[in-house]
């Protein structure tokens, strides 16, 4: 007996919740964008109506307003996104205790053995969009299949577009329905791999499940196996709700709201960057090898910027380490022009009970420190012990206090 997975997905989920909550929005085409005066007017959610005049997620809002003269723009409440994720996870538990987050919007649930409780696969697809629908006020579609990838691709390319917004892709029906799609519309290729298929002659998934694997192992390594396996139908990845109990980095990225043109402006948010990715560290108990700086320049038309790493002589989760390897990065890379994103990362992480102890490093004052810095926020908010170059024009460390994922609460 095949194994029976759903991915279930929410149509346009910040606009849906936004529409749920204002009666008044019923009708209307309805986008939720980040703040044009801030540089993140981007369309993070679009309602099927403001879909019909060609509004696209990710699209500039300027662009979406000329497609659409009457939008009606929401500024998104994350908050309330992640909360309502939270009771969508919730509902889905009902019908089992195999669910997987994947992302705030998306998540697989593993059925196997449940029709016996609630009917077969479709009957329960039925059963958990209405009772979403009718608690929450959110259209959802169901993708199954007899593993995640199937799941996934049936979702993505086949519930979201018939009218019942239920599909069922297998091993039986793949070849008469995935295999036609474009080898772009297949789940982990992206524009510049779709580039490379299409120069192979490799055009529709079908013909990427039939190529040698051997030549795209030889290619791409084990990632030509997998994608020749995803075009397969092959996936052996359990439905887990551990899925994010580990990680291999903790990072934190920024788009700055104007251009930063000066060393000292850039510095500012490279302390602030450093210091939240090692707050995030110890608060996961982690410490990591490796520092990563990311940079990207202000111009569009002729890309700059870099991204680099060093590796640390011991790991830390200490800010100004981080900030000090990051710094060291930024001057030895940075071209001198205008600066428009910057990220820093701590990556090869291991568990921050254990590590080795130096004559030559403070690692006592400063886990001291950190932990007294990290009470201090806890207890009285982030921004109750800020760094006095915060306070400058550049600082963004009281803005960003009030924002989730880079969006206000």
């Amino acid at each position: 007996m095949n194994d029976i997975i759903f991915l279930v997905d929410m149509q346009s989920f910040y606009a849906s919740i936004e529409k749920s909550a204002n009666p008044n929005l019923k009708n209307q085409p309805v986008v939720v964008a980040g703040d044009p005066e801030r540089r993140s007017g981007i369309i993070l959610a679009a309602c099927p109506l403001a879909k019909k005049y060609g509004v696209k997620t990710a699209e500039a809002l300027w662009e979406a307003q000329q497609k659409c003269p009457h939008l009606v723009i929401v500024r998104p409440r994350m908050q309330l996104y992640i909360d309502i994720s939270y009771q969508i996870t919730q509902i889905l538990e009902r019908f089992t205790d195999q669910v997987e987050v994947f992302s705030v919007d998306e998540q697989f649930m593993d059925l196997t053995g449940c029709e016996r409780l609630f009917g077969d696969m479709n009957t329960i697809a039925r059963k958990v969009q209405e009772e979403i629908q009718e608690e929450l006020g959110v259209y959802a579609r169901v993708g199954m299949g007899p593993n995640k990838i199937l799941a996934k691709i049936a979702c993505d390319n086949f519930a979201k577009k018939n009218d019942e917004g239920i599909f069922y892709l297998s091993q039986e029906n793949m070849k008469q329905t995935m295999w036609k799609l474009p080898v772009g519309k297949m789940f982990g290729v992206g524009s510049r791999m779709e580039r490379h298929f299409h120069r192979m002659g490799i055009q529709t998934i079908g013909d990427l499940a039939n190529y040698p694997v051997h030549y795209l192992k030889k290619r791409w390594g084990i990632n030509g196996e997998v994608l020749s396996n995803i075009a397969n139908g092959i996936d052996y990845s359990p439905v887990t709700t551990h899925t994010h109990n580990s990680q291999k980095a903790v990072g934190h990225h920024m788009t700055l709201p104007r251009d930063y043109e000066t060393l000292e402006d850039i510095k500012i948010i490279l302390l602030e960057l450093s210091e939240e990715v090692a707050k995030r560290a110890r608060s996961k108990n982690y410490r990591g090898h490796t520092v990563s700086l990311g940079v990207r320049g202000a111009n569009f038309d002729h890309p700059t910027g870099f991204h680099r790493q060093i590796k640390l002589t011991s790991p830390t989760n200490y800010g100004m380490d981080l900030f000090q390897a990051a710094l060291q990065l930024l001057n030895k890379h940075w071209d001198g022009l205008p600066v428009r994103s910057v990220g820093v990362t701590l990556s090869q992480l291991q568990s921050a009970d254990v590590y080795q102890l130096s004559l030559f490093d403070a690692s006592v004052e400063k886990d001291q420190l950190s932990q007294a810095m990290d009470d201090i926020r806890l207890k009285f908010g982030q921004t109750a012990i800020v760094r006095a170059s915060s306070l400058r024009d550049g600082g963004q460390v009281f803005d960003r206090s009030k924002k989730i994922g880079g969006h206000y609460k």
